[in-house]
């Protein structure tokens, strides 16, 4: 069994909370690609099981909602982010999440894998870009992306045409993990600072 210490710890974030989303699927293939290393050791946080308030206040019903996700964010030395596309960029839920946390994210790397119509979702991984080094977060230069997502997958959620997509996840997680294991070996010689 992989534990924290010979694994670099992972934080899955599914980043859809619409009904009826595809996300679920792509987390599923992701996350056997995920399991399937022995240098990985993955958890998940899906926004669509947590109901973050969007006032910005720290509530008691706001404190019970991070409860759960917060954690999960902290003791992560890594992030894959799965976003959908709406209207040109990530779900409202995701930013939500993202912004309720900033030192979860500082010095850490973010993968990101894109789906959607035409374009793949990947203008909402170039705003995810953005997001992401304003709190700090290192985003890792190659992606995964699904263009007409629903057609690639078959109804038992499998791909069609594993390859292309399997390649790709395999470059993006062994960047990912270079870049967990130096940032975290990096926080724990010198803190980060402000």
């Amino acid at each position: 069994m992989k534990t924290a210490t010979d694994a670099l710890r992972v934080t899955v974030v599914v980043g859809s909370n619409r009904r009826g989303r595809f996300g679920p699927v792509v987390a599923d293939w992701l996350l056997d690609r995920v399991q399937g290393r022995d240098d990985l050791l993955p958890e998940v946080v899906d926004v669509a099981a947590t109901d973050l308030p969007t006032s910005f206040d720290r509530t008691p019903e706001a404190t019970a909602a991070l409860a759960e996700v917060t954690p999960k964010l902290a003791r992560a030395d890594a992030f894959v982010v799965l976003t959908p596309e709406y209207n040109h960029s990530f779900p409202a839920g995701l930013k939500n999440l993202i912004d309720w946390h900033f030192t979860e994210w500082r010095a850490k790397p973010v993968a990101l894998v894109s789906y959607g119509g035409v374009s793949g979702g990947l203008r909402a991984a170039e705003h995810l870009r953005q997001v992401f080094a304003e709190l700090h977060a290192v985003t890792i230069r190659d992606t995964v992306s699904f263009p007409n997502a629903g057609a690639s997958f078959d109804d038992a959620g499998r791909l069609k045409d594993p390859s292309g997509p399997d390649a790709a996840a395999k470059t993006m997680l062994d960047q990912l993990t270079w870049w967990g294991w130096s940032l975290r070996e990096a926080r724990e010689k010198r803190p980060y600072g402000d």
